[in-house]
């Protein structure tokens, strides 16, 4: 759709900032950005001057995430937060949770001569990915107050804590306590992103309102055979777990299909002795089951448990699960999500598409707290996680004018 004058020229600058922000990087060539490595340092200084050109007062706290704030000027004011993600996984696009910090900057620019009733926070959380210390969402847990200090002797592969991170960045470990906002003063949370998947360019839609995070299960097993000479052991002598894991995967990619859940994945396998003359005596796999309820991804993993086991035993092997995650499913809040399909339907000038996420995001720490919306984006062949990433500046412009549109839309209703 065509982009107003002044539309265009703020989707311009959101790209721009997205593009200069991708040359803050610890793998030249790559966009690679850890938590509170020291790419960081000058990313925040970057993100800092355009808050406050926004309007906005910025503070970091002691969790590293980068806040700006603009007080309404009413009393007892509650808070409305945007924001994302700064870090990113390694090799990473240009827009996966930059892209939402970067729009709830510019929205706030251009409200910053017009009257809220709520005090606006754009919050660039330190850290959400989970790369550098193997725990996600460590920005939006200390920003909700749902940090756990144990999380502070968690160590990189270098031997570095998380403490130590945050003492390089220098802040203070002792007083991440204080990055908490307190629930009874926030009135919502929204959080801008990409799709990372390709249904809205299936749909031709620029954006969609997001009505729930599937909740994910995550399991670790082994199957266990014997490992045996592959030259002297006859065929039908052999317990090879390779052979025994690899029907168990084909069993998850069936189960997938057929909708027990909404996807079920194999991503790791890890093989021993995994030498070419040895039959296979052990297997480590990692089975991701995702779905919208909670009670069906339960009977997912019910059914895959029953077809593992039997494959293991008509093939005389052992499976046992190591290890054993849920997230349970997550709901936006029902009259955020309906204020944001509306703002939608005047940036589209057409009905708001509705749709969920499958991949985990902030929104699922902030929903412990407070009432949450989310804002997916359209991105090419719903490639993400890839430095093939990419939005078009017509797709940007819808999502700044929906924001816009909402936080208006959302004063009105607060007044």
């Amino acid at each position: 759709m065509a982009l107003a004058t002044d539309q265009r020229s703020s989707a311009t600058r959101v790209m721009e900032r997205c593009a200069r922000l991708a040359e803050f990087t610890e793998e030249p060539g790559h966009i690679t950005r850890t938590y509170l490595s020291s790419s960081m340092l000058g990313l925040h200084r970057e993100v800092s001057d355009w808050m406050r050109e926004a309007g906005l007062e910025v503070r970091v706290d002691n969790a590293g995430n980068i806040v700006g704030r603009r007080l309404s000027g009413t009393r007892d004011a509650k808070v409305f937060t945007i924001g994302s993600h700064l870090d990113t996984v390694p090799n990473a696009g240009r827009y996966d949770g930059i892209l939402g910090v970067i729009v709830g900057i510019e929205a706030a620019g251009i409200l910053r001569h017009e009257s809220l009733p709520f005090d606006l926070e754009v919050v660039g959380f330190s850290e959400e990915e989970g790369v550098r210390f193997n725990m996600p969402f460590i920005g939006s847990r200390a920003y909700a107050g749902t940090f756990d200090s144990s999380l502070l002797s968690l160590s990189d592969a270098h031997g570095e804590t998380v403490a130590d991170a945050i003492r390089f960045f220098g802040l203070n470990p002792d007083m991440i306590g204080e990055a908490a906002v307190s629930s009874e003063d926030l009135l919502g949370f929204l959080e801008v992103h990409i799709e990372q998947g390709p249904v809205l360019q299936q749909r031709g839609m620029p954006v969609a309102a997001v009505e729930h995070i599937s909740g994910q299960t995550r399991l670790h097993a082994v199957v266990t055979g014997e490992t045996r000479h592959a030259g002297t052991t006859p065929m039908n002598a052999r317990h090879d777990a390779l052979a025994g894991a690899s029907e168990i995967v084909l069993a998850v990619e069936r189960l997938g299909i057929e909708g027990a859940a909404d996807v079920m994945t194999v991503g790791r396998l890890v093989v021993s002795p995994n030498v070419p003359n040895c039959v296979p005596g052990s297997v480590a796999l990692t089975v991701d089951i995702r779905h919208a309820e909670d009670a069906r991804r339960a009977k997912a993993e019910a059914q895959l448990m029953q077809k593992a086991e039997r494959i293991a035993t008509d093939r005389g092997l052992m499976f046992h699960l190591t290890d054993r995650r849920e997230t349970p499913c997550v709901l936006c809040n029902g009259d955020l999500t309906d204020c944001l399909a509306e703002s939608i339907a005047v940036a589209t000038e057409q009905p708001a598409f509705r749709h969920f996420s499958g991949a985990g995001h902030d929104t699922m720490v902030m929903a412990q707290v407070t009432r949450t919306a989310m804002l997916f984006v359209r991105c090419r062949d719903g490639i993400s996680h890839n430095p093939e990433e990419s939005v078009t500046i017509e797709d940007v412009g819808v999502a700044v004018e929906a924001t816009v549109d909402f936080l208006r839309r959302l004063g009105r209703r607060a007044s």
